[in-house]
């Protein structure tokens, strides 16, 4: 092959795929179908505002301003917000990266593509469901049946141990161990290894859902009907079905919007209101930096209000919440 056909664009691609990611860094199969789904989508746009298709694609058909009108076109006719947003813009920013070692000669162009700037988007404090409303969803299943057996022991396990989507469907029955030192195994975020302690109540769910004979794949803990592993899909469906009885019973959860991702969030706010650390808590979800948990601390109104009652006025005098005045008394000193 000669050197143009080294350096051409669908070539660099391929081998940014499969060399880069897979083979040297070694990422996760999510992090392969986010970077593949954001070229995909660069891709039909330029074939739409170009009429070119990807493999007749040049150096020169790239340039900034068509990176950002690719980044507003998914804004504005995707609808994606600005997180998604800046994740695209970060896979874009990867590939350029390793294209600039391997194609020196577009260093220039690539400069400006990489100093197109994140998009700043608001900061929202995170949700999270509390204790009677955890209880009304794991109560929901119908355990009477093989499906409601299966979506009690996700849910219990999901907002027990706080594990990620991706985590709990993927759990295999080795990675479970109910001896002593109780805990589930998983290969988390960034290919980090993390040991997840299990309680008492888990425990004997779990073992009872796991003497159920196997569907499909008898690894699996967690089978679809079909027996193979449940779906990202699947498992948001199941959580929506329960959810919608849990409302007929427990009507704070009608005002509050639940996924997966939430129970994870109820698991971090469990521990932090039981006066766990942040730098455990951050250890126990497999948050790579103890600051990324610092959003349950501005969550977290009783802790503020705890801190509050700590605190003095500045004349010395202690002070807590503000509670209106009894109306009654009111009157009275009103006279």
């Amino acid at each position: 092959m000669n050197t143009a056909c080294r350096t051409s664009f669908s070539f660099l691609l391929q081998r940014f795929f499969t060399e880069r990611l897979m083979n040297q860094r070694n990422v996760s199969f999510h992090t392969i179908a986010c970077y593949r789904d954001t070229f995909r989508l660069l891709l039909e746009f330029i074939h739409r505002q170009k009429h070119r298709v990807p493999s007749q694609l040049t150096w020169e058909d790239f340039d900034a301003p068509l990176i950002g009108a690719f980044l507003d076109h998914c804004e504005r006719d995707r609808h994606n917000v600005a997180r998604t947003r800046n994740l695209r813009l970060t896979a874009i920013r990867s590939f350029f990266r390793y294209v600039s070692f391997e194609e020196p000669a577009q260093v220039a162009r690539i400069q400006h593509i990489l100093a197109i700037p994140n998009k700043r988007q608001p900061r929202r404090l995170i949700g999270f469901v509390t204790r009677p409303e955890v209880e009304a969803l794991l109560a929901a299943p119908d355990q009477r049946t093989w499906s409601g057996r299966r979506d009690h022991t996700f849910l219990l396990l999901a907002v027990q141990t706080g594990l990620r989507l991706s985590e709990v469907t993927g759990l295999r029955r080795q990675d479970v161990i109910l001896g002593i030192g109780a805990h589930v195994y998983c290969l988390g975020k960034g290919r980090k290894e993390r040991r997840t302690p299990l309680a008492k109540r888990t425990v004997d769910v779990l073992r009872s859902w796991l003497r159920e004979p196997p569907r499909g794949r008898d690894d699996i803990v967690f089978p679809n009907a079909r027996g193979g592993r449940l779906s990202a899909d699947g498992a948001q469906y199941l959580l929506a079905k329960h959810l919608a009885t849990a409302r007929q019973s427990c009507p704070s959860l009608r005002e509050k919007r639940v996924t997966l991702h939430v129970l994870r969030h109820t698991t971090a706010m469990s521990l932090l209101q039981g006066g766990v650390d942040t730098s455990s808590i951050a250890l126990w979800l497999g948050h790579e930096s103890p600051a990324t948990t610092h959003i349950y601390l501005d969550a977290n109104l009783a802790l503020k209000e705890q801190i509050l009652d700590k605190i003095g006025t500045l004349d010395g005098t202690k002070t807590g919440r503000y509670r209106p005045e009894d109306p009654v008394l009111k009157f009275l000193k009103s006279l």
